[in-house]
């Protein structure tokens, strides 16, 4: 875990200051992890401990699927190292998780979850409500960060490269707003409302 951590830090992919999240939550730090994804060799050593618990647990996974964006590389990556497919599900038009770009998932399929960080984990469920339609099975959920905070739980193992604490507030109580904290909106998603 301290590898990656390392990894984020070099890559500048971790952010100190006060963002507006996807969510519409607030926070005090960011991860931008395509900065340390660009890197190939960066991506393999974040995500090889991640592999190592999964192969020491003896997880049966056929298909690695991450969330368009964060989860393209990461599900790729995690795939390359397990030897099985990695593809991904994206928004449509209409802003409905599905799967194009003719990937498919057959009834049965075991499906790992892959994600660059998780907060809420809305993406991750959603991305999985899609895969369970089609009769795919999600037995577990990795990332390179996991930030969430009490409370968010999940439905299945999580495989996190590492967890790192990070403040989260609704706009109505975040500290930062109340200091004057100039408000940030990086990464890639339009804000969600949840």
């Amino acid at each position: 875990m301290e590898k990656t951590i390392t990894l984020l830090r070099d890559s500048g992919a971790m952010l100190d200051g006060h963002f507006l999240l996807s969510s519409g939550r607030h926070s005090d730090r960011y991860f931008q992890c395509a900065r340390l994804l660009q890197y190939p060799d960066r991506a393999a050593a974040a995500l090889a401990g991640v592999v190592s618990r999964i192969q020491a647990d003896k997880l049966p996974i056929d298909v690695v699927v991450g969330p368009a964006m964060g989860g393209i590389i990461v599900a790729y990556e995690l795939g390359r190292q397990l030897g099985i497919p990695g593809f991904f599900t994206e928004r449509d038009a209409g802003g409905a998780m599905s799967l194009r770009r003719g990937f498919t998932v057959q009834a049965g399929d075991r499906i790992l979850i892959a994600e660059d960080v998780i907060t809420t984990t809305k993406s991750s469920l959603e991305a999985a409500a899609v895969l369970e339609a089609y009769g795919a099975q999600v037995v577990g959920l990795a990332c390179l960060v996991d930030r969430r905070g009490e409370g968010v739980s999940l439905p299945w193992p999580l495989y996190a490269a590492c967890k790192i604490p990070a403040a989260s507030w609704d706009e109505a109580s975040c500290a930062l707003c109340s200091q004057g904290l100039p408000l940030v909106k990086p990464g890639s998603n339009p804000l969600r409302r949840t």
